[in-house]
């Protein structure tokens, strides 16, 4: 991942690189991910949500992070997306559509719940406790998505969604963020598979099972999900950063957050907040 630097510019781009997705480290230590090489997404997501955002220090850089919808008022997300050292939300989310600039429902953001120990690698490793919650100033009608009573095992399939950036470029004037949301089929790894210390029972390997392919840029906070026993879909992961240092999007795993290691906090976070 990259290491926050002195200069203005160079900050904004390592924090533009965490936020947009993939390895960032100033901006977030391991940041988001955009999927490359996935496809257009093959079917609805209701609970999909797209977050604009603008680099902190940078006001002419802006940027895209994903999230889930798990109830009627909140998203679920990165941490490191409503981190105001790295970024400033543009004010409104857009939940429920498969295109990152029109359709689904608008709403406002009114408030954002980050985890009281979330932790920003900074470079030196994964991000840590990496989740954060928005409250919706309305209930919109879309159907939030459950979240996972436990990840599946090594070698369950799973799904990465986002609209972060389809071209893998270390630059952020090389990134190509689609209007079209993007799916990847993927499947839960092994702790062995990522980096020593990156994967743990609150953080998820995740694997391409397509070649050269993985989150990257622009798709931090956003889900990764598994089927449940009935075919339905459910939320297992929120996009955290790559699963390994200094590995191009393409060439290595990813790494998500646990929603089901976190649940009891985010249902009691939600309560509070409400």
């Amino acid at each position: 991942m990259f290491s926050l630097k002195s200069s203005r510019r160079t900050v904004a781009r390592a924090a533009a690189v965490a936020l947009a997705g993939a390895a960032c480290a100033a901006m977030m230590t391991g940041s988001a991910e955009a999927i490359v090489n996935g496809k257009d997404s093959t079917q609805r997501y209701p609970a999909m949500v797209s977050i604009p955002v603008t680099v902190a220090a940078d006001p002419t850089l802006k940027g895209v992070c994903g999230g889930s919808l798990i109830d009627e008022k909140w998203v679920l997300t990165a941490a490191h997306c409503v981190d105001p050292t790295l970024v400033t939300l543009d004010g409104t989310v857009r939940i429920g559509s498969d295109f990152r600039k029109s359709g689904g429902t608008v709403r406002k953001v009114t408030k954002t719940v980050s985890h009281p120990k979330y932790k920003n690698g900074e470079g030196e490793g994964p991000n840590r406790n990496d989740l954060a919650l928005i409250r919706l100033d309305r209930p919109v009608a879309e159907k939030p998505i459950r979240i996972a009573d436990k990840p599946g095992r090594p070698g369950t399939p799973t799904r990465l969604l986002g609209f972060g950036t389809v071209v893998n470029a270390s630059d952020p004037t090389g990134w190509v963020f689609p209007d079209r949301l993007q799916e990847l089929d993927t499947r839960r790894g092994a702790v062995s598979e990522c980096a020593p210390g990156y994967a743990d029972s609150t953080r998820l390997c995740t694997i391409s099972q397509v070649p050269h392919a993985m989150a990257c840029n622009g798709d931090s906070g956003g889900p990764q999900i598994q089927r449940d026993r009935k075919g339905r879909w459910e939320l297992i992961g929120v996009t955290t950063g790559p699963g390994a240092p200094g590995v191009p999007c393409t060439e290595g795993p990813g790494l998500y957050t646990s929603a089901p290691a976190y649940a009891g906090w985010i249902h009691k976070a939600m309560a509070r907040n409400s």
